[in-house]
């Protein structure tokens, strides 16, 4: 897979993607990621991005024409699964768009600033607005990283137990059941019997019950 990410900031996706899973995923050639500056295809002398609006309003909005030739570079040199932009009216990110994502072969992000980009861009070249919550970021690219993890982590070789990602919370629309490991007792603490009974039915039976009682409880509006 390739994610293609245009910014403002790209020095602010070395953290994340210099680090843990993304790290491994890029270093094993499963993925690559590309952070491009939008500013480099400003064609002002002072690289600005921004401008009023029309109809004036508070805010500023980043302007078409160095969006527009960076994806129209990118696009000439390969073809695009979807061009998604960070968007807090967008549809929220969830695990069965992590997983279609997933599958996807070439990703372009665009990471949203100010009051948003034109709307010509979202008009004509965006082909999926994501948000990640009910929230505003000051800009998109934390969203674009979550986005990223959220997809990278899922593709067969990133991560070593590959069945590990099939039982994560929301994979089948209910929470993860509670987990325990070494030592079996701590502070008069127990460890639940059924889990070192070494009966396999029974252990994935008293999952399955765990993961329903939690999501009854915490997230109901997953079971609908």
């Amino acid at each position: 897979m390739r994610i293609d990410i245009l910014t403002l900031f790209p020095e602010m996706f070395q953290g994340p993607f210099s680090e843990s899973i993304i790290k491994r995923a890029q270093d094993k050639g499963v993925v690559e990621i590309y952070c491009h500056n939008i500013r480099d295809y400003s064609t002002n002398k002072h690289k600005k991005v921004d401008d009023y609006a029309f109809s004036g309003g508070a805010g500023m909005v980043m302007r078409i024409e160095p969006i527009a030739a960076l994806i129209e570079k990118l696009k000439a040199e390969r073809d695009y699964d979807e061009i998604i932009y960070t968007s807090p009216d967008g549809q929220t990110l969830n695990q069965g768009i992590a997983n279609q994502l997933s599958l996807k072969g070439n990703l372009m992000i665009l990471c949203g600033h100010y009051k948003g980009v034109d709307q010509r861009i979202r008009d004509h070249y965006i082909s999926m607005e994501l948000s990640i919550g009910d929230y505003v970021l000051t800009g998109g690219e934390l969203a674009a990283a979550v986005i990223s993890d959220a997809v990278i982590r899922l593709i067969p070789g990133v991560i070593s137990d590959e069945t590990s990602a099939l039982t994560d919370s929301f994979q089948d629309n209910l929470l993860a059941p509670p987990v325990y490991t070494r030592p079996a007792e701590f502070k008069g603490w127990k460890v639940p019997d059924i889990l070192l009974s070494g009966d396999d039915k029974k252990v994935e039976a008293w999952k399955e019950q765990q993961a329903y009682e939690r999501t009854k409880q915490r997230r109901p509006d997953l079971l609908k």
